[in-house]
């Protein structure tokens, strides 16, 4: 492609503005995460709360803990992780496959292995504006053969969020996201435009990458990268093996955050409150004693 065609794409880049490689730490019973996004170094990044890979497998898992105030993005990259709530939903999400909660005003389920050996996935909190935390909690989930994708110039995306390459997501976000998994071939280039306004990051699943500028030192798994602002992203596979990483972007929500755990609010007495729901089993919590 030649810088013509370049600039037409991206007018102005984005930058990296920050790196770092995640931390591994123990997470419900038996599992490890990988943490980029919720630790000392980035408690938050609007509007995303948490990014964790995970890694668990029988007999550990996540069992029975709340939710409230946001929304839970998991991804399943390896193995099979069944759900069950204390609404009576249950499911078991596998290889490829998405499910996106709104916990809204409250939710108690469970998470734990499906199949032998290690379950493998990402899971995402995403942040929901003052309006939307006390919504009821719904669920979009999709198999791995209904999660749009596209291949094309040797870059191939599953478009979890958002649109790539001409494709679009089913899933509704109320906080405006995207959220793409790319796969690109050694030798290939891409641009992908992002909202200029929007808060984004890349995460790096398996292989070595090049972004935001040809002559930047490769990035390797398991590194995450603040993007500055800018109109889009550039990245290069210039080894000899796959890359794929994940592109995430969303429109900040710009207001107060205060977390206790798994309840997120925008004040101290909300957060209280909402403890008190917990425990005494009100307010969108009356399933939890069951």
């Amino acid at each position: 492609m030649s810088k013509a065609e370049i600039s037409s794409v991206l007018r102005e880049p984005r930058f990296v503005v920050k790196k770092f490689q995640t931390r591994i730490q123990a997470e419900g019973v038996g599992a490890v995460v990988r943490r980029s996004i919720g630790r000392f170094e980035l408690r938050h990044f609007d509007p995303f709360l948490v990014l964790d890979e995970f890694s668990v497998t029988a007999p550990g898992g996540f069992p029975d803990h709340p939710h409230t105030g946001f929304e839970t993005v998991t991804y399943m990259l390896q193995g099979a992780m069944t759900h069950e709530d204390f609404a009576g939903h249950k499911g078991t999400i596998r290889t490829g496959d998405l499910q996106w909660m709104t916990a809204g005003r409250g939710i108690v389920h469970s998470e734990m292995p499906a199949s032998q050996g290690t379950q493998k996935g990402l899971q995402l909190w995403i942040n929901l504006s003052s309006k939307h935390k006390m919504i009821e909690p719904r669920y979009q989930e999709l198999l791995s053969k209904d999660v749009a994708e596209v291949a094309k110039d040797g870059i191939k995306v599953r478009v979890i969020a958002g649109e790539a390459l001409g494709t679009k997501s089913a899933i509704y976000t109320r906080t405006p996201i995207m959220y793409l998994d790319f796969t690109l071939k050694p030798g290939a280039h891409l641009q992908q435009p992002i909202p200029s306004l929007w808060n984004s990051f890349i995460y790096v699943l398996e292989g070595e990458g090049i972004f935001c500028k040809q002559e930047s030192s490769p990035t390797k798994a398991h590194y995450i990268l603040l993007l500055g602002f800018g109109d889009g992203v550039e990245a290069w596979n210039k080894s000899s093996k796959l890359l794929r990483f994940i592109l995430v972007g969303g429109e900040p929500i710009g207001e107060p955050v205060v977390q206790y755990g798994p309840f997120v609010m925008n004040t101290q007495e909300e957060i209280d409150q909402t403890i008190d729901d917990y425990e005494y089993c009100i307010n969108g919590f009356e399933n939890a004693k069951h």
